[in-house]
Order: structure tokens, then C-alpha cells, then sequence
């Protein structure tokens, strides 16, 4: 990306060039300006380290004894990410920013293993999904044609505080959020602390829609990791949208969270909520923001794709083709994340960048990253994506 400048901002005087909706032309320098630090609080605790809470050991309870005791004594145990148990196969363990596993014995899964991890989680919902009760860890099943289960996959749930620094500037706005990133870099750890953050801090009522347990961990009580934000179970994920309604209606929202939105009916009830004042944060399928856009099912949250068919003089007046691509309506989501790394994410104007892609241009970013400090520095840059 081309930078503009480089910023280190305090939280309680957030910089953003998305503040200032107006047109906003900026001149990009190849010569960076000399930085000006200005370190907030959560910059000095930032710099001491993120604060981790992963409840290891009942993560461990539903191993097998000698795999218990291979993780204990891993060295990278912290950055543990997932144990996979297949039937008749090694078991294999998988770390945080490392490509492929480490298999963690030389004899292979039994029937008798797989079932006793089954008796130590709760029971396995309709996406095959279940969790330990109090944690924030899961628990995802691998079915034969018969339904019985021949493969686990129990991954690591940890509340990191610290993490919501990278959008912190962002959330008194009260302007909905929504973050896309390829699986395990950290998109539901981060709205679990936005829910605490907003709940907590900026006192906001907020109603977590908590399909999986995921967010809010297995059981009745939700994991403190949510602060006094309020959960709703889903029962079933195709009966998502319908609890997303019904958190509106029934126990009136300031904020609503939502994980792994995926299918038109929720789409459409996302924007049936932002248009009655609500702020929405969610997560959606997507690496990128062109994968939203190219995505008919979840388009409409970035404002949707039309055909226009322009007039001759209109056409020579753009120098460009008669049928062109348009956004039919507002984003449900005014801003837009793609979390690329844990800690390296570009923010969009929704609305600026749609636009500037199908126009075939390249919008402008904000760059959220830590440097070696630890430190959030936002970087004003041109987008590296795709035409669309």
C-alpha cells in the first residue's frame, strides 16, 4: 500500500479520516512525515503484552492422559490453537502462525478415546458443534454416513483484553462494524471484547445473537469474558435471523453482536436492524471486501450490486461502457475490516470504497497495526485490492 502518514494516536482523542464524512483529498507523499507519538493508556498496556485467559486445563480434561501431558510440557502450549482427533489416525496438534501440525504420539485415535472426549463436552448442536461448559473453547464433530462421530476438532477459546485497541477510536460513534478475515485470526476473540468494552465502559445495553456458544462459552451463564453484555441462545443456526428480530423487539438494544453472518435471511435482518437505530458489530464469510461484494448472498450489507444501463451522452460524459455496476442502497455496515493478521487490519468507508471499486478505482484505507512496541498506529494508505 502507498502510505500517506503515520499516526499514534490517544484513545480518548481517536483520528480518523472516516470521522469527516465530507470529501476528504489527501496527497500522498513517498516521503513519510516524521512520526509524532502521543501514547494513550491503552498504548502502555498494550506494550506490557495482551492480557490472555484461556482455562487450559479443562481444555485439557477431555484429552486422552498422555496427550494431556505432550501439552503440558510443549513449550508453545500458549499458542496452541486447535487438537484434531481423527479415527485411526495420529492425533495432531496445530499452532497460531504455523503452517501444517505437530502430531503429538505414534499411535492412532480409538473409538474408546473419541468417546469419552464426546462424554466431557455438552451435547452436539445441529452444526455439529458443541463446547465445555464455562470456557470459551470448541468442540466441532466429524460425522460418518451413519451419524456417528469419527473425528473431533476441539479448538482453543481465549478472552484477549487488549485486542479491541485496534478499534477502540471507532466505537463511540455508535456506527455499525463489520470485520472479515479468513478463519483463526481472531475475528470472534475481538467481538468478544468489543461486547465487554461497549457493555462495560461505554455503558451501552448490548445483546449478544450467540449461535454457537462461541462468544459467550457453552452453559447457562456466559463466560465473564462478555462483561454485562446479555446472550441469546440460538437453538438451531438456521433460526438465526429470527433470534437477531427478536433480540430487537422484545429487550431493546443499543448494540447488537452477531457472529458468522451467512445467508440472505440474515442479511436482510441486519439491515432490518440498523435501519431502526441499532448498532450492529458481526462477522461475515469473506477474506476481503471485493469477496463481499461479489457475494450475492451477503452483498446487501455492503449496500448491493445493480446493473445500470446509461444514456450515449451520459456514457461519453464518464468515457465509459453503457452498462456499468452501481451500489443500489446505503451499507448496512458503515465500516468495514478486514482483519488480514492477528494484528495488521485495514479499515474501509463502506460506502467510499464500494463505490471506488466498481468505478474501477482504488479507495482510500486506514491501516491498523502494532508496531514493536506493541503500540496501535493507524497508516492512511490506497487500497492494495482487486477491481471489481
Amino acid at each position: 500500500m502507498s502510505v500517506a502518514m503515520v499516526t499514534f494516536f490517544p484513545v480518548s482523542k481517536p483520528f480518523s479520516i472516516f470521522h469527516n464524512r465530507s470529501s476528504v483529498s489527501l496527497r500522498i507523499k513517498h516521503d513519510l512525515p516524521k512520526r509524532r507519538r502521543m501514547v494513550s493508556k491503552a498504548s502502555h498496556t498494550a506494550r506490557q503484552g495482551l492480557a490472555v485467559e484461556d482455562d487450559f486445563n479443562a481444555f485439557l480434561e477431555i484429552l486422552p492422559r498422555d496427550l494431556r501431558d505432550n501439552l503440558l510440557n510443549e513449550p508453545k502450549s500458549a499458542q496452541l490453537l486447535e487438537v484434531i482427533l481423527d479415527l485411526g489416525r495420529l492425533p495432531e496438534a496445530r499452532y497460531l502462525g504455523e503452517c501444517g501440525g505437530k502430531y503429538l504420539r505414534n499411535t492412532e485415535v480409538s473409538m474408546e478415546e473419541l468417546e469419552f472426549a464426546q462424554n466431557a463436552v455438552g451435547e452436539f448442536g445441529g452444526d455439529n458443534r458443541a463446547g465445555i461448559e464455562g470456557t470459551l473453547h470448541r468442540i466441532s464433530a466429524i460425522r460418518s454416513r451413519n451419524g456417528v462421530i469419527v473425528g473431533l476438532t476441539c479448538r482453543v477459546g481465549r478472552a484477549v483484553r487488549g485486542h479491541v485497541d485496534m478499534v477502540r477510536d471507532l466505537l463511540p460513534f455508535g456506527e455499525s462494524i463489520l470485520f472479515v478475515g479468513r478463519p483463526g485470526v481472531g475475528k470472534t476473540t475481538v467481538m468478544r471484547e468489543i461486547a465487554r468494552v461497549l457493555s462495560d465502559e461505554v455503558n451501552r445495553r448490548v445483546v449478544i445473537v450467540d449461535t454457537s456458544n462461541e462468544i459467550g462459552g457453552d452453559g447457562d451463564i456466559p463466560h465473564a469474558a462478555i462483561g454485562g453484555a446479555r446472550r441469546l441462545q440460538v437453538p438451531e443456526p438456521s433460526m438465526q435471523h429470527r433470534i437477531m428480530i427478536e433480540a430487537v423487539e422484545n429487550h431493546m438494544p443499543e448494540v447488537i453482536i452477531v457472529d458468522e453472518i451467512g445467508t440472505e435471511a440474515e442479511a436482510l435482518a441486519c439491515r432490518s436492524i440498523g435501519e431502526r437505530g441499532v448498532m450492529l458489530i458481526g462477522t461475515a464469510h469473506g477474506e476481503r471486501l471485493e469477496n463481499i461484494i461479489k457475494n450475492p448472498t451477503l452483498s446487501d450489507l455492503v449496500g448491493g450490486i445493480e446493473t445500470v444501463t446509461l444514456g450515449d451522452a451520459e456514457a461519453r460524459a464518464r468515457r465509459c461502457k453503457k452498462s456499468i455496476l452501481e451500489r443500489k442502497a446505503l451499507p448496512t455496515f458503515p465500516f468495514l475490516i478486514e482483519m488480514r493478521e492477528r494484528h495488521y487490519w485495514v479499515t474501509h468507508w463502506t460506502e467510499r470504497s464500494v463505490d471506488m471499486l466498481l468505478h474501477g478505482r482504488r479507495p482510500q484505507v486506514e491501516v491498523r497495526r502494532r508496531n514493536d512496541q506493541f503500540e496501535v498506529v493507524i497508516e492512511r494508505g490506497i487500497y492494495d485490492g482487486f477491481e471489481i
